[in-house]
C-alpha cells in the first residue's frame, strides 16, 4: 500500500488541531502517511483526501472561491476522493445553508452533500457545550462531541446516512465519500472519526 497523504484545508480555522489529530490517527493504526497543510488548487490535486476544518463558512468559501479551491475540491469529490467536514466544514459541503436569523444563505458552497444544514443551530460561541455522543459505526464507547457555534443538520436526501444524532437533532452525517460532524471531533483526544476518514482514503486509494 502506497504512503498516504492527508490534506487539512488551511485557509480558516482550528488547522493545527486537525493536523495534529489527523497524524495521531495514523499512528494511532500504525499507518505511515503524511499530513499537509493544503491552500492551493495545486496543493489539493496532490492528497488522498482532504478535511475542511471548523472556522468562519462563509470566509472560508469567500477564499477558496478567490483561489479557485472550490472547483478542485468539487471535482476531487466527484472523482472519489474522500473528504471529512467539521462544523464550518460541512456548512462548506452542504447543498443549502439557513440561518435562524436571514433565512437562507447565499454563502459560497460545495454542494456536494446532500443536506439543509443550520448555522449556529445550539446557539452562539457562549453556549458551546461536551456531550456524550452514540456513533454506533465507532463501536460501543460513547464519542465526546464538542459543540462550538455548531450548525445542526436539519434534512437530508435519499443518498445520506446518518450517523449520529443528539436530542433528536442530527449531528454527523455520511454520503458515500463524505463524513460530515456539526462538532469538533479534533478537539475531543478521541481518534476514532479521523480513523474512520484514514479507512475511507485507504479504500479509495486501493
Amino acid at each position: 500500500m502506497k504512503e498516504l497523504t492527508i490534506g487539512v484545508l488551511g485557509l480558516q480555522g482550528d488547522i493545527e488541531e486537525q493536523l495534529a489529530a489527523s497524524r495521531l490517527a495514523l499512528e494511532e493504526m500504525d499507518l505511515r502517511g503524511n499530513v499537509l497543510l493544503v491552500k492551493t488548487a495545486k496543493g489539493i490535486e496532490a492528497v488522498d483526501g482532504l478535511i475542511i476544518p471548523g472556522g468562519e463558512s462563509t470566509v472560508m468559501g469567500g477564499l477558496s472561491s478567490q483561489k479557485q479551491s472550490l472547483q478542485t475540491i468539487q471535482q476531487r469529490i466527484r472523482d472519489g476522493m474522500p473528504v471529512l467536514g467539521t462544523c464550518a466544514g460541512l456548512i462548506l459541503l452542504s447543498k443549502k445553508v439557513l440561518d435562524r436569523v436571514v433565512g437562507q444563505t447565499n454563502q459560497p458552497l460545495l454542494g456536494m452533500i446532500d443536506v439543509v444544514v443550520e448555522r449556529n443551530a445550539f446557539g452562539r460561541q457562549k453556549e458551546s457545550f461536551e456531550a456524550d455522543l452514540d456513533i454506533p459505526t465507532l463501536g460501543k464507547k460513547s464519542f465526546k462531541g464538542v459543540f462550538i457555534r455548531a450548525p445542526a443538520v436539519r434534512e437530508t436526501g435519499p443518498g445520506v446516512e446518518v450517523l449520529c444524532k443528539l436530542n433528536d437533532v442530527i449531528v454527523a452525517v455520511q454520503q458515500q465519500n463524505i463524513i460530515g460532524t456539526v462538532f469538533h471531533p479534533e478537539l475531543s483526544g478521541d481518534t476514532r472519526l479521523h480513523e474512520l476518514f484514514v479507512k475511507a482514503v485507504i479504500n479509495a486509494s486501493k
